[in-house]
């Protein structure tokens, strides 16, 4: 036996190839599913509106120092929309300037955090503004059970702070309030520290947590507004709205419920096998979400499709190599193994005390190993007419693939369409996909 574990030829006898290899992967076809499609159609002419709201616009003084939020979720259009708030708050006399809100992303580091936003075209040059980006915090108040509760240092020695946050269903917990303004607030702008103290006793205390934290830095930080977006199932720009601080928590419940009934879903209930191209930060703060693929990382969120095996086959890119999210796979490829940077990915698993969505699942030599193990492995199926879904990553899925067995399905389902005959997949030389379908 040879005291190598892992060299250039993997599965250096076949063994692994030839268990799972008797296991054929079926045709596949692509399918539509039908989402409602409104969005903005003019981003800046909305920002604009919402900042000649009297209510808002009183709040900027001239000459004010203002902090922006901007954090690390691949937000649609957050660029330009960064961009036009920049601008309003400068019309309105402001000194606006950009600050990272993304507790541990980022490898958390400044310069990590930097370059999140870099990939989002959120630059210095772009924006006009500085981007003032740092791991130094401050503890303002303690909550009423004497947690500290930190924010950013330069955030905190601004005039004032203007939250910027996509509002929409959390993928480890349920509550009142989850991913919003009020957990950017909390997670964002408490950097490493206040994130770490948050997530202190874990997703089950999340919900009332992002509340109390949020009340003493409301209490004791200056926030001037905040500027909520909610997305369409298409994660494009829905609504942006700037709401008061006094207000946050009852509209923020309810646009909430509006991000609920906006999202999209696989309308295929229950099946075999769940493919994913992508996972990345940039989908999903879990790398896929799991309000779409049914995968917690924890027992404080359910709801999603029903099957036994999942299979994970790339990062994305804009990751940096943050594979948070592959540990809830079963069944992943050598290509993700090797993209994996652990120093970016295992302190955002660290803070926040769940550490199932960075194990590495089952490490396969290609995409067609890691399909035909998922195969190999469910239980009670007919292994060759497998019911398989695939997606490209878990922000778009308008355009999914099937399986032969799932196409009579597609075809009764009012809200799918099938868009070809099922068809043998592209596998190249070395077993591996193309992703552009």
């Amino acid at each position: 036996m040879s005291n190598t574990v892992r060299n250039s030829v993997w599965d250096r006898h076949g063994v692994i190839g030839a268990i799972v290899g008797q296991c054929k992967v079926p045709r596949m076809a692509r399918a539509k599913q039908t989402f409602e499609d409104n969005r903005l159609k003019d981003i800046p002419g909305t920002i604009a509106k919402e900042f000649q709201k009297p209510e808002i616009a009183s709040r900027i003084k001239p000459g004010m120092r203002i902090a922006i939020t901007s954090g690390s979720r691949g937000i649609a259009h957050i660029a330009e929309i960064t961009k036009e708030i920049v601008k309003q708050i400068q019309k309105l006399g402001g000194k606006p300037f950009i600050f990272p809100a993304m507790g541990s992303h980022g490898g958390a580091t400044a310069e990590g955090q930097r370059e999140v936003l870099e990939s989002y075209g959120i630059t210095e040059k772009t924006m006009g503004v500085p981007i003032v980006s740092s791991m130094e915090t401050v503890v303002i108040g303690h909550t009423p059970e004497g947690k500290p509760v930190y924010i950013d240092k330069n955030a905190h020695e601004a005039d004032g702070v203007v939250v910027v946050g996509r509002i929409k269903p959390h993928t480890a917990f349920r509550g009142t309030w989850e991913s919003g303004l009020l957990k950017m607030m909390v997670i964002g702008m408490g950097k490493q520290k206040g994130a770490e103290s948050c997530h202190d006793e874990g997703f089950g205390r999340m919900a009332h947590n992002v509340e109390v934290y949020a009340d003493v830095i409301m209490a004791k930080t200056n926030i001037l507004f905040g500027v909520g977006i909610v997305e369409n199932a298409f994660d494009d720009t829905y609504l942006i709205e700037a709401i008061l601080p006094s207000q946050f928590k009852k509209r923020e419940a309810e646009l909430l419920e509006l991000a609920k009934n906006l999202m999209p879903k696989i309308l295929i209930p229950k099946f075999d096998i769940l493919i994913v191209d992508r996972i990345g930060k940039n989908f999903s703060g879990d790398g896929a979400d799991p309000n779409i693929t049914g995968t917690y990382a924890t027992p404080y969120a359910s709801g999603g499709p029903e099957f036994q095996r999942y299979v994970i086959l790339d990062l994305s890119e804009e990751t940096h190599g943050n594979a948070i999210g592959v540990g809830m796979a079963d069944f992943t490829t050598k290509r993700v193994f090797d993209k994996t940077d652990f120093d970016a990915t295992y302190p955002n698993a660290l803070t926040a005390t769940v550490v199932m969505g960075v194990k590495m699942p089952m490490v396969l030599k290609s995409d067609r190993e890691a399909i035909q193990a998922a195969i190999f492995c469910c239980t009670g199926i007919d292994k060759l007419k497998p019911k398989i879904v695939r997606i490209k990553n878990t922000s778009h899925i308008d355009e999914i693939m099937v399986s032969e067995a799932l196409i009579e399905e597609v075809k009764r389902h009012p809200q799918m369409k099938l868009l070809e005959e099922p068809r043998e997949l592209p596998f190249d030389r070395e077993g591996n996909l193309s992703f552009d379908w």
